[in-house]
């Protein structure tokens, strides 16, 4: 199913997440240019697997999910967290890094105790980007490098924002306002490249 939009309206699209935040940051970037719909937009309430070993792999089953069983054009992403000192870890799993049950607080908290005393706190954020349109699959990569700090800082962000130093600002993500994040994030960055593509 394509959407068809009268003149003068934003072409639609879905992207296949239930993360209030990502959607958020997502629509930011998007602003008069495209809308951006949500799986519930679309009565979609399904526990979409994400079963790759790979972020590619992962936002790949997203898109696909949606195309095939919704009909709709569709993008989805999926964000490592790669720590230099834990072997690229926790990486594609990240969002369940402290266990399948657990939250953010509970991953960020075992991601401080295994770098505990650890002096090489290198690391970096990367999103990739699936879109499946018109009968074909494109992928975009964004990337942000950054340190681990050894203590949360901020109330804003979600995830490891808290803990996350980007190395162009110098502050956690969670010290820095949306736009200001969203300039420089991974999401930001594939994010960009995503909406230059369907324009």
């Amino acid at each position: 199913m394509r959407f068809f939009f009268m003149k003068n309206e934003l072409p639609k699209i879905v992207f296949a997440t239930n993360n209030a935040h990502k959607l958020e940051e997502a629509r930011a970037l998007a602003a008069g240019k495209m809308e951006i719909l949500s799986l519930s937009d679309i009565d979609c309430h399904d526990d979409i697997p994400e079963t790759a070993d790979s972020l590619e792999g992962n936002a790949l089953i997203k898109a696909r999910w949606v195309k095939d069983k919704y009909g709709y054009d569709c993008f989805a992403d999926d964000t490592g967290l790669m720590v230099d000192a834990l072997g690229g870890a926790p990486g594609v799993y990240s969002a369940r890094f402290a266990g399948p049950q657990c939250d953010a607080s509970d991953n960020m908290a075992l991601l401080l105790e295994r770098l505990k005393g650890v002096a090489d706190r290198k690391a970096c954020f990367v999103t990739v980007i699936a879109l499946s349109k018109n009968g074909e699959e494109h992928l975009f990569t964004g990337k942000v490098e950054g340190e681990i700090a050894t203590e949360p800082h901020g109330a804003g962000g979600f995830g490891y924002d808290p803990v996350f130093i980007a190395r162009e600002s110098g502050l956690p993500f969670a010290e820095m306002s949306p736009e200001a994040k969203n300039a420089i994030s991974h999401r930001g960055r594939a994010m960009r490249q995503l909406i230059d593509f369907l324009k």
